[in-house]
């Protein structure tokens, strides 16, 4: 190991270089990654840091950046930030320390950077199947923005996409044919792993009635028809997120609804009708299986409801 004349902040570019060429990171986490990264400098220089090397990093710093990021603010909700997001930053300071292990360069160990432990499990929300109707029956499909929201609805629900995987899908991608119901279409999610989603019939009739009222030549599949004038019409991330709240609004369930909900309840619905856990871990497009069996907690409350309901032995009391 060797210590290095240069500062961490210095380091920088060469860190992502070898992000990009030596681990295949996909250009999406390197922003990420770069975001999350741009704090710990803004925290450095603050404090008269910059200059700070490598190997004069230590276990106080990181102390003392960890309670900057408990106090760091949100500016959407004026509230601290969430101990999991806060984790998002600690888990890109320990990729550059993995980096000055993986060069030799003297440096606090990644050890040495906990995580926030979480208090509780994590609460996943996923809606009823009743819930999922009222939802999609309270879109007025007499309009073409009404048609374009029944058809976001229907693809969140049918494929259990990512929103931002879903707003990525272009129009040469759904290639409907005279009789076509189930469309089976490989999309690119997260991480740059190529995977397989299927839009049910339901979704497939959406999609068609909707694709029937475009007119343009737009790339994007799902477009926005108002908003500034730009070069893409694009739907985005955060405008499905509008849409989707709007809607859980006007048929009374939960205002918490989010197009994440909608892959909740996609998960949760196919693991209630018995497909094996492995199955839904490659629907997701999740790379590990232990993130897809946050759902199982979920489903063995309603198993032991199920049994408690029907199979309690109260029957045979004397």
């Amino acid at each position: 190991m060797k210590k290095s004349n240069q500062s961490i902040i210095s380091h920088m570019p060469r860190f992502f270089e070898y992000l990009d060429i030596e681990k295949g990171v996909s250009n999406k986490t390197q922003e990420t990654y770069s975001r999350f990264l741009q704090s710990f400098i803004r925290w450095l220089e603050e404090n008269n840091l910059e200059n700070l090397k490598p190997h004069e990093l230590n276990e106080e710093h990181i102390w003392k950046y960890r309670v900057f990021l408990s106090r760091r603010i949100n500016p959407h909700n004026k509230e601290t930030i969430k101990k999991t997001t806060r984790n998002y930053y600690l888990i890109a300071l320990r990729a550059l320390l993995s980096y000055f292990a993986d060069r030799d360069i003297f440096s606090l160990p990644i050890e040495k950077v906990k995580l926030t432990r979480e208090n509780k499990e994590r609460n996943v929300k996923f809606l009823e199947i009743e819930q999922v109707l009222k939802l999609f029956n309270s879109i007025d499909i007499s309009t073409r923005v009404g048609l374009r929201d029944r058809a976001i609805m229907e693809t969140l629900f049918s494929t259990g996409l990512r929103v931002a995987e879903m707003v990525s899908l272009n129009r040469e991608q759904i290639k409907i044919k005279e009789g076509t119901k189930i469309l089976e279409v490989v999309i690119v999610g997260k991480g740059s792993y190529p995977r397989t989603v299927y839009f049910s019939e339901r979704a497939v009739n959406a999609l068609r009635s909707y694709l029937k009222t475009r007119k343009d030549k737009e790339k994007p599949l799902f477009i926005r028809y108002k908003g500034p004038k730009g070069p893409s019409k694009r739907l985005t991330p955060r405008s499905v997120e509008s849409i989707v709240k709007k809607y859980a609004k006007m048929a009374g369930i939960p205002t918490t609804t989010t197009p994440h909900t909608l892959r909740h309840t996609y998960a949760t619905d196919l693991l209630a009708q018995g497909v094996d856990l492995r199955i839904i871990q490659e629907f997701l497009g999740h790379r590990n299986i232990a993130t897809t069996q946050v759902y199982t907690h979920i489903t063995s409350q309603k198993l032991r409801d199920i049994h408690q309901r029907f199979h309690s032995g109260k029957d045979m009391e004397k």
